[in-house]
């Protein structure tokens, strides 16, 4: 696993711990308190869950244009670079689908049912703040990939760097036969 790997998923389970923390502070509510919790949390869950499936859409619509700078670039990547932007697409589209199915599952009537019983809001609380700290420690891990990718395309591409681990080593040869002619050009 890379490094970009290794930065966004610790920086996902951090945020998920602090977050699902944040949860086990509250401590034990009763089933009533619990309906009320859930109640006002709601519009905020249902907003992070919009806001991820906007910002994850956003992000795999904006990956086409890194793809196409990717490949117009003078050095050519090597596969790992194309491997790192699919582990990505992977990850955006999985947490676009945790996300819509989070929204579906905490967008029903739960609250007006007289059929469920109150211990059961605890569990419902409970179970959608830990779904809430999941997509938010995914989106955070994504964001971190994305700009680990970024700013390795930013050196290579917008700063000609040709000696960057994710340049193919032809490019990188061939770039240091240039700059030798140059030197020697330069020097005559």
């Amino acid at each position: 696993m890379n490094a970009i790997a290794k930065r966004a998923i610790v920086g996902g389970i951090v945020s998920t711990v602090v977050m699902a923390t944040g949860t086990f502070i509250l401590g034990q509510i009763s089933g009533y308190k619990a309906l009320e919790l859930l109640k006002n949390s709601m519009s905020g869950i249902n907003m992070l869950c919009n806001t991820v499936i906007l910002g994850s859409t956003t992000i795999l619509a904006l990956m086409l244009t890194l793809l196409g700078l990717s490949r117009s670039s003078e050095s050519t990547l090597n596969k790992r670079h194309y491997k790192d932007v699919l582990m990505i697409a992977k990850s955006v589209t999985i947490l676009i689908l945790a996300a819509v199915i989070t929204f579906l599952m905490l967008n029903l009537p739960i609250s007006e049912s007289e059929e469920v019983q109150k211990s059961w809001y605890q569990i419902i609380y409970f179970s959608s703040l830990g779904l809430a700290s999941i997509l938010g420690g995914g989106f955070i891990a994504i964001v971190m990939m994305l700009y680990g990718t970024i700013a390795n395309v930013i050196l290579i591409v917008g700063l000609n760097k040709t000696d960057h681990p994710l340049v193919s080593s032809e490019d990188a040869e061939e770039a240091k036969k240039e700059e030798r002619k140059n030197n020697e050009e330069k020097s005559s």
